[in-house]
């Protein structure tokens, strides 16, 4: 949601979208974030701009020609991992483009890697450190036969602004 809601407010109207796979809830819920930004920015949904994933480099280079090869691409792609957002760089040089001056892309993870490439990718940080520390504390209580609360833990995500995105350019 909150990638969206960026580059929506950057001036993006076409944002692609590279998916994560889809039996997995995070998947699922990038996608229903990615689709409830377009939605409360009165943007409709086209099937077009979204592209199957697998979270690594080879679909993101994939996703990302294809979607730079449409007859009207999009002005930014969201991907739903930083590798994949990689691998849309990647397709973004091979055809002589600029990420931000020509595209902008949005990664998700935020791995550390990414700080360093070229431009800085702006990406959502998940807590990752968190996420162990409490799942490893749900595990020690069912193993000592305690009651969970609840399964299922929701924590906040945070959008790390770099350089890889930039108000869209007007199209020759």
């Amino acid at each position: 949601l909150r990638a969206t809601e960026y580059l929506i407010g950057l001036g993006h109207r076409r944002i692609g979208f590279i998916a994560g796979p889809p039996q997995l809830m995070c998947s699922r819920a990038r996608m229903d974030g990615y689709r409830a930004a377009l939605e409360a920015a009165g943007l409709s949904f086209d099937e077009d701009l979204v592209c199957p994933g697998d979270f690594y480099h080879e679909a993101g280079f994939t996703g990302g020609g294809r979607l730079l090869g449409l007859t009207d691409p999009p002005t930014a792609i969201f991907a739903s991992s930083d590798q994949m957002a990689l691998g849309v760089y990647e397709a973004v040089r091979q055809r002589g483009l600029r990420v931000p001056d020509d595209i902008s892309v949005v990664g998700f993870d935020d791995l550390p890697e990414v700080r360093w490439c070229s431009p800085p990718l702006t990406t959502v940080r998940q807590p990752l450190a968190e996420m162990g520390m409490l799942a490893a504390r749900t595990v020690l209580r069912l193993a000592r036969g305690e009651k969970v609360e609840s399964p299922r833990l929701e924590l906040a995500t945070e959008l790390v602004v770099r350089d890889s995105a930039a108000a869209p350019v007007a199209r020759r």
